[in-house]
């Protein structure tokens, strides 16, 4: 079942009291039934988007029908993965915490050691490879597991039968890929790391559908589902948060009233939007605040030489080949070249020989089944002008894809130019997605998507620097004008006149004395009195040069201020400077990520 936004989708339950002469409308490849023209329509138009996912194989950007016929053919080659090989497969699946990739390389390293009943393969005997089939499997009590082979000679028949030990047989081709066990484990469990079977297939190959002791204290089984403890202690501890402050926001006290409910609150009291969770589709990702308003979509390019429905493929193929140049010793080609190359009628263009070589030379290097298939038919790896198209049919046998396979008699007989483009293209799509499994490309992109992140940490912590350091200014700032109307307050009580400092420091040593001489109150009240008329004399006097002094230290400290308010708007200007050329910087990094060849272009 092709699933939608990554989980399963339920199909429509068919209208209630149908009645057997009542007009319907029916979804052809799905059988549902709608009695509504437009519920119909709506359906058909979400089955058309490219939204659906293949379960098998994980492909995506699919139609629902695509995803179905995907799905199909993954699901015949899984069949054929030899019945005796199923269960001990399915045992080293269960309950594993692998990735997909890493599980797939474990299962076929072990797989690769079981052999069973039927297996053809070659054994050593005698200093020679020779066909054989195992016939019986042989404990010899000591441990070791030995063989009972019948050797094989032409047309298969039997020449002869020996005693082989494990080590002298080697397989003659793999009966499973890693693509097969990917599409194997997906089809096979119902959730991923840890991965878990489905319960009737575990029931059927006798496998333990028990939790084991090192998974008990992260998981645990609910309702016949794996349930992961942190995550349901999260999502709890989120609930009952939200559920005290939807509490609390009822009767919010706003300043200065008393049991009022908070208005904004209410005003505001809509449901808010779930945060969205990346990856998600193109399709699906909702313009931003400061994007531009796109009232008339454009209308889509027709201008290809190529029929519309290889437009995928062409974009898709000549994008890798660009983005990966470096990996496959491939020059840089433009999109027209690519696509002039495709409908020319010569069949041995530089362009398309070199791009079909290269990834071809992926997929030997790879030492795969592609170079399996290589090596039994004892082809050299070096691929030239006059033997490219060999090696293509090699890779055509190899996939066994029908639709493909027709073409392999006109390449036989040299005339791969006049296949169509749907054929050329067809081919090239499927070295693509082969050479995408390839150790090496899924190095290259491990690496990419490290520095991606690598990247994404440092532009976070960098916002969280700038965020943090403008905190520190406002509250600095802050700090400074509340000492400053501080030290104003105590200027006014104190004066700001030095002169009357003076004359405030000897009243002051007067006052000591009358104090200290422990006099009646009256004549301290009256040197008091004396004191304050002496102030005002003296205040009066001194008036004017004050002011002359007062105005031109006023004067001093504007300018200074504005000199410094200068300095800051500079430092402001040359540091925003910085801020902007280090965001481009991030920006093109960032690019430069998902076509890491760009610079060739």
């Amino acid at each position: 079942m092709p699933l939608f936004k990554r989980k399963p989708f339920d199909l429509a339950k068919p209208p209630e009291d149908l009645e057997p002469s009542e007009l319907v409308y029916q979804v052809r490849f799905t059988k549902e039934i709608f009695r509504d023209y437009q519920e119909y329509l709506n359906r058909i138009n979400l089955y058309r988007q490219r939204v659906w996912m293949c379960k098998s194989t994980g492909k995506s950007n699919l139609t629902y029908e695509e995803a179905m016929v995907t799905e199909k053919h993954a699901i015949q080659k899984v069949q054929q993965l030899p019945n005796d090989l199923v269960a001990p497969a399915l045992r080293i699946i269960q309950f594993s915490m692998l990735s997909l990739r890493d599980l797939a390389d474990l299962v076929t390293k072990k797989l690769q050691k079981d052999l069973f009943v039927g297996a053809e393969l070659y054994g050593k005997k005698d200093d020679g490879l020779y066909p054989c089939r195992v016939l019986k499997i042989v404990e010899n009590g000591v441990g070791k597991t030995q063989y009972e082979v019948a050797l094989l000679g032409e047309n298969k028949k039997i020449t002869e039968n020996a005693i082989l030990h494990g080590e002298d047989l080697v397989w003659k081709k793999t009966p499973f890929n890693r693509k097969i066990l990917k599409s194997f484990i997906r089809e096979s469990t119902c959730r991923s790391i840890p991965w878990v079977l489905h319960e009737k297939l575990a029931q059927k190959h006798g496998i333990s559908t028990d939790l084991p002791e090192e998974l008990r204290s992260k998981f645990f089984l609910q309702g016949g589902q794996l349930v992961n403890r942190t995550k349901k202690r999260k999502n709890e501890n989120r609930n009952n948060v939200g559920e005290a402050n939807g509490e609390s926001g009822k009767f919010k006290r706003n300043k200065g009233e008393t049991g009022k409910p908070d208005a904004s609150k209410e005003e505001n009291n809509q449901p808010e939007d779930e945060p969205v969770k990346y990856p998600i589709d193109d399709l699906l990702v909702k313009p931003g605040p400061d994007d531009p308003l796109f009232t008339d979509r454009p209308s889509p390019s027709r201008d290809f030489n190529v029929p519309m429905d290889c437009i995928g493929d062409l974009l898709m193929v000549w994008d890798f080949c660009s983005s990966f140049s470096r990996v496959l010793n491939l020059w840089p080609f433009s999109l027209e070249d690519f696509e002039n190359a495709i409908c020319h009628k010569d069949s041995n263009l530089v362009l398309i020989v070199e791009t079909h070589s290269a990834l071809l030379r992926i997929l030997i290097k790879d030492d795969g089944e592609y170079s399996l298939a290589l090596q039994n038919k004892k082809r050299k790896s070096k691929i030239s002008l006059i033997t490219w198209t060999e090696y293509v049919c090699d890779f055509l046998e190899m996939i066994n894809v029908t639709e493909l396979c027709s073409c392999m008699t006109t390449i036989k007989r040299g005339h791969y130019g006049l296949l169509d483009a749907n054929a050329k293209l067809g081919i090239l799509r499927e070295l693509v997605c082969h050479a995408l499994e390839t150790d090496l490309i899924r190095g290259k992109l491990d690496d990419l998507i490290e520095q991606r992140r690598a990247l994404g940490a440092t532009v976070r912590g960098e916002a969280l620097e700038y965020a943090r350091k403008k905190r520190e200014e406002k509250e600095q700032l802050k700090g400074e004008s509340n000492g400053l109307v501080v030290k104003e307050n105590s200027m006014e009580s104190t004066g700001s006149n030095p002169h009357m400092a003076e004359n405030g420091e000897e009243n002051g040593d007067m006052m000591e004395e009358v104090i200290s001489s422990r006099q009646s109150n009256a004549f301290v009240n009256s040197r008091k009195q004396l004191n304050g008329q002496s102030k005002k004399g003296e205040k009066q006097k001194l008036d004017p040069k004050v002011e002359a002094e007062n105005i031109t230290n006023s004067n001093e400290k504007e300018e200074q201020k504005q000199l410094t308010g200068e300095k800051k708007e500079d430092q402001e200007k040359k540091s925003k400077e910085k801020r902007e050329q280090r965001k481009e910087y991030f920006k093109r990094e960032m690019e430069r990520t998902k076509h890491p060849d760009q610079s060739l272009r």
